[in-house]
């Protein structure tokens, strides 16, 4: 008698479930197969942009993983379970997580936007948050930048992204900007012709954009002129070492001056 009370239960049971659990089944099969081919064709559309491969990895996995969660709140409501109180537990959690890495979200989306529209890349020589270096390694959360004396130097995506930057590279070549002082009693022209000699002799100082020489400044003590040699991005620090110390040589073989600050002194009798 029990056995068959039983046995009407289980039989009752798969006519209420059985088709729910097949439905679930079925919809699970072809929901993995639709997020499979999406993120295939995600995949294909990235590769195409030229996305970075990080950033593609990255949003592939979190594309998967949200399709995923989706799916499987889709099945559990199939097989008849109350999904209301576990998306809201979902969500619940989702802006706590919001809510405690604020800062890193903000790199994370600080990343992205530099990975999409690429301001700058790996190798660009840029300024930017106060620091100069070439870029070694963008990041999802942080930029990392080769300075000066091979320091490495790092820099949230957030920040990056919402301030300024200097992108010396972009446009292939670079102005140094460069100023000398000469004496008063220095004659103009010949020493802007001093100065051009320097500029047009040195192999790195493209002719176009040709360079310029020209007075600046009369200032309290000397006769300013401003230096201005175009060179290609890569060999900006060996003209501007190169014509600083040839504008020495060519000055001091010259008999031009160099004026350096004089001290007066003023006593009076008592």
């Amino acid at each position: 008698m029990d056995l068959q009370k039983w046995i009407d239960k289980g039989y009752d049971i798969i006519i209420d479930f059985g088709p729910k659990v097949l439905a679930a089944i079925a919809i699970w099969i072809i929901g993995s197969w639709v997020i499979k081919t999406l993120i295939k064709g995600v995949r294909k559309t990235m590769t195409k942009r030229d996305f970075d491969p990080s950033l593609q990895k990255f949003l592939l996995n979190l594309i998967g993983w949200v399709f995923k969660i989706v799916l499987i709140i889709v099945v559990l409501g199939t097989v008849g379970v109350e999904t209301t109180s576990f998306a809201a537990v979902l969500a619940a959690a989702g802006l706590a997580i919001g809510l405690a890495l604020q800062g890193s979200l903000g790199n994370f989306a600080g990343g992205v936007l530099i990975m999409i529209f690429k301001p700058i890349k790996i190798g660009d020589l840029i300024e930017a948050q106060g620091e100069l270096g070439v870029v070694k390694e963008i990041e999802i959360f942080t930029t990392k930048l080769t300075g000066l004396s091979n320091r490495e130097i790092i820099i949230p995506n957030g920040a990056l992204s919402n301030g300024n930057i200097i992108n010396y590279s972009t446009e292939g070549t670079r102005r140094v900007d460069l100023v000398y002082g000469v004496g008063y009693d220095s004659d103009i022209k010949q020493t802007k012709d001093v100065l051009m000699k320097v500029l047009t002799s040195h192999p790195k100082v493209l002719k176009d954009p040709a360079p310029t020489v020209n007075v600046t400044e009369l200032a309290d003590s000397s006769i300013n002129f401003a230096v201005r040699p175009w060179c290609e991005t890569a060999d900006y620090w060996d003209v501007y070492f190169d014509i600083t110390e040839q504008t020495k040589e060519a000055l001091d073989a010259a008999g031009i001056e160099i004026p350096y600050p004089h001290a007066v002194e003023i006593q009076k009798e008592a």
